[in-house]
């Protein structure tokens, strides 16, 4: 019988954990005898990835084992790389592809309209051809977004949220948000000897996007920290 095989990708920005996340699922995946395929630079490996091509295949596809996960958890970052890229959404064809008919849609944004292109079926046939029966998308709302779409047409998805704004739905902490807070917190308490020396008010603004949770729990840190007075 053949041993299962998993793929893994990591999309959008990097946060502290993600290589934590790989070694993990690269370890247990030994441990019940499943093959784990690393995908590098996130959703581009499945859109560019050229199945007849040895060099595409050694540029987007690894094979994770225990030998070369086993330090990676030491370091930041993300060792299968990332990218922003939305596979229903590309806006430039891979060479290969050139001359292929692949589904057009056009967007207006700002009165100027812009062709992309949905790669899906590319997508489709590239974890059918590398034999992938179940995939781990690492990533925020764009990266996970895709693959809900994924996941309705059929492919067995395990999402896990990555992003430091901690605004992934129906999951109460995100990789990357823990880190995110600690190194905001610090960076604003190391200011506040400048800011006292000068008699000013420091007015700092931390990213998250269109949620914030960042500030709110910065804040709520914050007053955990502070002297109590009062009866």
């Amino acid at each position: 019988m053949a041993r299962k095989r998993i793929g893994i990708l990591t999309g959008g920005g990097d946060v502290a954990g993600l290589n934590a996340v790989i070694k993990s699922v690269t370890y247990r995946g030994s441990e019940d005898d499943i093959e784990v395929v690393g995908l590098r630079r996130g959703w581009e490996a499945l859109t560019h990835l050229n199945l007849d091509d040895p060099n595409s295949r050694s540029h987007y596809v690894i094979p994770l084992n225990r030998e070369n996960t086993r330090t990676i958890d030491r370091r930041g970052g993300t060792v299968l790389h990332s990218s922003r890229v939305n596979p229903s959404k590309i806006q430039k064809l891979p060479g290969h592809l050139v001359g292929n008919e692949v589904p057009v849609s056009l967007s207006t944004n700002g009165g100027i309209a812009t062709k992309t292109w949905d790669l899906t079926s590319r997508v489709l046939a590239n974890l059918s051809g590398l034999g992938i029966e179940h995939l781990i998308a690492i990533g925020g709302d764009d990266t996970l977004s895709y693959a809900a779409k994924l996941n309705e047409l059929g492919v067995k998805i395990i999402a896990i949220p990555k992003t430091m704004d901690n605004d992934v739905r129906n999951t109460e902490y995100c990789i990357g948000f823990s880190t995110a807070i600690t190194r905001a917190s610090d960076a604003i308490q190391r200011q506040r000897t400048t800011v006292g020396s000068h008699e000013r008010i420091g007015i700092f603004r931390v990213f998250g996007r269109d949620a914030g949770f960042t500030a709110l729990l910065h804040r709520v840190c914050d007053l955990d920290t502070m002297p109590h007075t009062g009866a």
